[in-house]
């Protein structure tokens, strides 16, 4: 299997499970849950691990006992934590509303930063390297890691060359105005020349990707939606898992699609090491 640097976050997720749909004044009840790791970059860096690829994440994590139970989850899942740096202050957490229909909304409480970028980046080896960070000043380090092997970014943010990167993902209900006419355009502004791939998660409807002369499309499986957390993080680690393996864009696209439905269907931050092996 491959060896692939995971950069984003990690997050202890307190969990509320939701009695009604989450809207503007109304009045709720909800259920709290035991919390769970989550955070993008833990997400996916677990659903790869699970894969049976060498896995190591790039992050901070504070210098409390949330941090702890965080590492101590990681390690459990085979994710590498050696590249993770704790730091003064609180660990990142976060809220999780999941309503009856397994839809979910986020609410930030707190996030731990690295005062620098990680130049620790250009020395982990790697066969393919996914971002799931807006921490500024990454460009230089992916742009000299990107020239060792294929690099795989998540946008927004969307400004000029903020992240230089061979295939570019996006949720299309991020995207707004331009950068949603012309997804393509808007990737290659902010990943640069060496763009060869945007790929537009597109939730029920499946997925889209974009070259220079092709588009692709897939079709998302039907799946009863049980908690969409992590869903675009588990398509995000199906299509590394199959850009790691050399397979086409079309190949990966499907491969992807198949895992982010497969969270949908799955309740958890990320996907499980049982669901992992039944989709393999």
């Amino acid at each position: 299997m491959a060896r692939i640097v995971v950069v984003g976050s990690v997050a202890s997720d307190e969990v509320v499970r939701l009695t009604g749909r989450c809207r503007e004044g109304a009045h709720l009840s909800g259920v709290p849950q035991a919390v769970r790791l989550g955070g993008g970059g833990a997400n996916t860096a677990s659903a790869l691990a699970a894969a049976g690829h060498d896995v190591a994440l790039v992050c901070a994590i504070g210098e409390d006992a949330a941090g702890d139970w965080q590492l101590e989850q990681l390690r459990g899942r085979a994710v590498d934590v050696s590249a993770i740096r704790r730091v003064a202050g609180p660990s990142t957490r976060s809220l999780l509303l999941i309503d009856p229909r397994g839809e979910r909304t986020i609410v930030n409480l707190g996030r731990a930063r690295e005062a620098e970028p990680p130049r620790r980046l250009l020395d982990l080896p790697a066969d393919l390297v996914y971002v799931r960070t807006s921490a500024a000043g990454l460009a230089p380090l992916l742009a000299e890691k990107g020239r060792q092997c294929p690099v795989v970014a998540h946008i927004p943010p969307l400004d000029p060359g903020i992240l230089p990167a061979h295939v570019v993902v996006a949720s299309e209900s991020d995207l707004e105005g331009a950068a949603l006419a012309d997804p393509y355009a808007a990737a290659r502004l902010a990943a640069g020349a060496g763009m060869g791939w945007m790929v537009l998660t597109r939730g029920g409807l499946g997925a889209r990707a974009f070259s220079a002369g092709r588009v692709l499309d897939c079709a998302a499986p039907a799946a009863e939606a049980v908690d969409s957390t992590g869903a675009g993080d588990a398509f995000a680690a199906g299509l590394c898992h199959a850009l790691a393996r050399g397979e086409a864009m079309d190949r990966a696209l499907a491969v992807a699609v198949r895992w982010g439905s497969a969270k949908v269907g799955q309740d958890g931050s990320a996907l499980t090491a049982q669901t992992v092996a039944g989709l393999l």
